[in-house]
């Protein structure tokens, strides 16, 4: 016999008791949200409700199972009939049995997104567009909108306009050929991952005989992160819920932070909307962080008009004051941590214990080079090392062939980047070049032989010599110069071809302000070669286990979910985070706050909030200025709660 009251606080025990009908659960950060959810379904088939009649939606499949398997536990025996996993794969176990329906053979193929790049590929060139068109949007793109189209329930063309603005002249195109992507899915028998959930919603909404076995076979449904649902998800789950109310959802408002991928922050926000009679719980009971740290945490989201109010509340006793730490430029930003990192591990707290934390991926550039030079071993989940993207080796190509026109391999890269040039062009372009002169730079600039080249590939050479009449003749200019004059004309090919080309463009501007170090194009390019060819090597004043680990950087989307005994959140300015353009979103100011409370939120015992007070600004030479971000000017401008200390009292403010 279970006793829930001894395994469960109060709050969580109300939720795991309510016999049924809508339930609103907001469950702070470290609350026990799983806890309560694994304790809910167990109470459930504890009190004699057929495991087959419940269905516990989750965002991953590792979610579900640990669940299920901590169910299995408390009950002690097995389960049979419970659903349980992803809102793909319920979608995918009832449009199996009922393909028919909606005109598909029951063995119809799952696409992933590869294949489905390949396959919108594939329609680009029967349809031919964009063949010579090196701005016309590539597969990934085109995937990309289609995708964010269909979750967010919303037009191709208001889709264009809101995330791919410099291609709505293409926007009939871009309709036209997605029309024949999907009719050409539906020929093949073949879905992709986002029209498992169309399928699965359009199958409940326009068939009731469908429905009708569902809703009544699921007599409790139960949704984890909630907050992070987009609209066909939700309209899912109120179907299955339709004829008995019986639905609980579980999630943070306070942690809605990705509607770049779709998500819905109102479908959290307007559930007590939806269900007038559901009942609303709180989980504040925090068993992860310090008092210190949930006490800015606490602060720092009150300027958020739109939410449920909340206050987290440690079960653990005082700990270290979070510090505010000004630093003079992003180099000493990234000094401060190296040497902060050595010194917390020299007092025992291992590597793999600690976390740095940003807003967005080339923010940790300074600070990968940084720890490479004090071999201080570090892991990055937010994509790969800086210089070893796609886009910045690309960018770098173009410079290190002004610095050595002979260098095959780059000129082999730039050009493969122009629509029309394939392998056996370059070839062919190769050999002539190195045979006309010792300079093939300036042998292709003269455009002697062009005439011989294929028609489709003539434009695409042009374009890559305007990228290089931009910058023949300048390897003794400013190295930032160079880098902006090769950027001019690859912004657009960046632009097609990748659906994160913003952040890849800030990646570029980064590689830009990094330049202005140097004081030569060669200088920079064989530190670049050093930093890429070298293997890291790891300190030897490390403990055995710290070499061991490894110290994780990463964005803080990435990030949600997990923990860390030390969190150091960098770059917190303004410009930086929030990040200019997440502010022209519309909401955007209170996501990037709800995104600055996860990443304080990560933090277990130490949290470092740093930021530089000056920065090499774009193109201008000189030390830019930067303010706070007014995340971190709320928190001093905050008027204390009654009998609350002032925030010199509760942070310490570190000036290095």
């Amino acid at each position: 016999m279970i006793d829930f009251r001894q395994e469960l606080n109060d709050a969580q025990y109300q939720v795991v008791m309510e016999e049924g009908g809508p339930l609103l659960v907001i469950a702070g950060a470290g609350s026990g949200k799983t806890r309560t959810l694994t304790y809910r379904v167990t109470r459930l088939i504890d009190a004699g409700c057929y495991p087959g009649h419940i269905l516990l939606a989750t965002f991953t499949n590792k979610a579900a199972k640990s669940m299920v398997g901590r169910v299995q536990i408390l009950l002690d025996r097995e389960l049979t009939g419970l659903w349980g996993g992803t809102f793909h794969h319920i979608a995918h176990r009832i449009l199996r049995a009922n393909a028919a329906v909606i005109g598909f053979d029951s063995h119809f193929t799952i696409i992933d997104s590869d294949d489905m790049r390949q396959l919108m590929n594939s329609c680009l060139t029967e349809m031919n567009l964009g063949k010579s068109d090196s701005h016309f949007p590539k597969g990934p793109v085109l995937a990309d909108i289609l995708s964010f189209s269909v979750n967010t329930d919303d037009s191709v063309a208001n889709t264009v306009m809101r995330r791919y603005p410099t291609s709505v002249h293409y926007t009939d195109e871009i309709e036209s050929v997605l029309n024949f992507y999907q009719n050409r899915k539906r020929v093949l028998q073949v879905m992709d991952f986002d029209d498992l959930l169309f399928f699965c919603r359009n199958l409940l909404r326009d068939f009731p005989q469908v429905l009708d076995r569902y809703r009544n076979r699921f007599l409790h449904v139960l949704v984890d992160e909630y907050q992070d649902t987009n609209r066909i998800q939700a309209e899912i789950m109120d179907l299955l819920a339709s004829g008995h109310g019986n639905i609980m959802v579980v999630g943070d408002d306070s942690q809605s932070i990705y509607s770049f991928r779709g998500a819905d922050f109102e479908n959290i926000l307007q559930f007590p909307h939806k269900y007038p009679h559901c009942r609303i719980y709180k989980l504040e009971t925090n068993y992860r962080s310090t008092p210190e740290i949930l006490h800015l945490a606490n602060l720092c989201i009150i300027n958020n008009e739109r939410q449920f109010r909340k206050e987290l509340v440690s079960m653990r006793e005082g700990g270290v004051k979070p510090a505010v730490v000004p630093l003079r430029n992003v180099y000493q930003q990234a000094e401060f941590i190296a040497q902060r990192v050595i010194e917390l591990a020299g007092e025992g707290i291992p590597l793999t214990e600690m976390a740095i934390l940003y807003r967005a991926h080339y923010h940790s550039m300074e600070l990968q080079l940084e720890l490479g030079r004090r071999g201080i071993p570090f892991e990055i989940r937010s994509g790969i090392r800086f210089f070893e993207q796609a886009h910045v080796k690309d960018v770098v190509s173009y410079l290190r062939i002004v610095d050595n026109p002979l260098d095959e391999l780059s000129w082999r890269r730039v050009l493969g980047l122009y629509p029309g040039i394939g392998k056996v062009t370059i070839k062919k372009l190769w050999d002539y070049l190195r045979r006309q002169s010792t300079d093939p730079l300036r042998a292709f600039l003269c455009e002697e032989g062009w005439d011989k080249l294929p028609k489709g590939a003539r434009e695409g050479f042009k374009a890559c010599a305007d990228v290089f009449r931009r910058l023949e003749g300048r390897v003794e200019a400013n190295p930032q110069e160079l880098v902006e004059a090769a950027m001019y004309g690859y912004v657009g090919f960046l632009r097609s071809k990748y659906p994160d080309w913003s952040s890849r463009e800030d990646d570029l501007v980064r590689l830009a302000a990094y330049a202005s170090k140097f004081s030569s194009l060669h200088a920079m390019l064989e530190e670049l070669s050093l930093m890429t060819n070298t293997e890291e090597e790891e300190r030897d004043d490390l403990p055995k286990t710290e070499r061991e680990g490894r110290i994780v950087l990463t964005s803080i989307h990435q990030a949600k979910g997990l923990e860390w005994s030390v969190v150091f959140l960098i770059w917190c300015c303004e410009g930086m985070f929030p990040l200019v353009r997440a502010l022209e979103e519309e909401g955007g100011e209170e996501e990037e706050r709800r995104l600055f409370y996860v990443a304080v939120t990560r933090a277990k015992d130490h949290l470092y909030l740093c930021y530089p007070t000056y920065d090499p600004n774009r193109g201008l030479g000189y030390n830019t200025p930067l303010r706070p971000s007014r995340f971190i000017r709320e928190l001093k401008n905050h008027s204390p709660w009654d009998g609350e200390k002032p925030f010199e009292q509760w942070v310490v403010d570190i000036s290095c």
